[in-house]
């Protein structure tokens, strides 16, 4: 339910699925509705049929499922998307496969966008259709040396063709958030084209990391899922006090909503 241009919530009073109702397990009531949403997307995009609008309808069935079984969703800071006039650099912390899901769907319909994700995931069985229509600035997590010249060199080109990015900086997804770990690659990709960073905090961990499988993991109906865009920052310098800020605002959010 939208509250206003700038934020949305999840109705309170949205009905839940019929699968839902039936289990009461939230996971084996919302993992069907996703697969069937993935094989989906994936034929389209393996018949070249899965464009920007199909990616974000498809990322929209997700948060919707997530919302038939019980998961409560709030987006705040929209106003600070769509006040964009060109592409930026979205910096945020990387918590679940829920974030890469619902992404889209938020910021696909005001900015042309895309991820940089790891090589392996393009090769990922009837996932990875969906992925290489994409676009993706891929790395290796190999060498980061070369990652780094990777992500400056193609994701400058698709800046500059007006796309914007969306970058995790911590190296592995974690409910824990380690400024240590959260590395200036978005910064210094902002600072290169000279486009402006979007802060985004967010708290996904509803959609648990699994014991073998990580990206099928639980899911916590109990647990809210919040997304928090910043405002957009032009880098100055370096971009040292603009990577502060977005350390900053990441950790006031994750504070914030840890005492709901």
């Amino acid at each position: 339910m939208i509250v206003d241009n700038d934020t949305y919530v999840t109705d309170p009073d949205r009905p839940r699925s019929f699968l839902s109702k039936i289990f009461l397990s939230a996971k084996i009531s919302f993992y069907p509705q996703f697969f069937c949403i993935v094989w989906r997307s994936s034929g389209r995009a393996k018949r070249g049929v899965y464009g920007s609008r199909e990616w974000a309808e498809s990322s929209l069935d997700v948060m919707r499922a997530l919302e038939n079984v019980g998961i409560r969703i709030e987006i705040t800071g929209m106003t600070n998307i769509n006040k964009l006039e060109g592409p930026a650099v979205f910096v945020a912390n990387h918590m679940s496969t829920l974030e890469t899901m619902v992404l889209p769907c938020i910021i696909q319909p005001f900015k042309e966008t895309t991820f940089i994700i790891k090589k392996s995931l393009l090769t990922t069985p009837v996932f990875g259709h969906v992925m290489r229509s994409r676009d993706p600035v891929v790395v290796s997590r190999l060498n980061a040396r070369e990652d780094l010249k990777t992500v400056l060199e193609e994701g400058g080109k698709k800046l500059k063709a007006g796309r914007s990015i969306i970058v995790f900086p911590q190296s592995t997804r974690s409910v824990v958030f380690d400024p240590a770990e959260f590395n200036s690659l978005g910064i210094k990709l902002a600072v290169r084209i000279g486009v402006p960073v979007v802060p985004l905090a967010l708290k996904t961990d509803a959609w648990g990391i699994g014991r073998h499988v990580k990206e099928f993991g639980p899911v916590d109906t109990t647990k809210k899922v919040h997304f928090a865009f910043g405002e957009p920052m032009k880098i100055e310098g370096r971009g040292n006090v603009e990577h502060e800020k977005v350390i900053r605002f990441i950790q006031e959010r994750l504070e914030e909503w840890s005492r709901e």
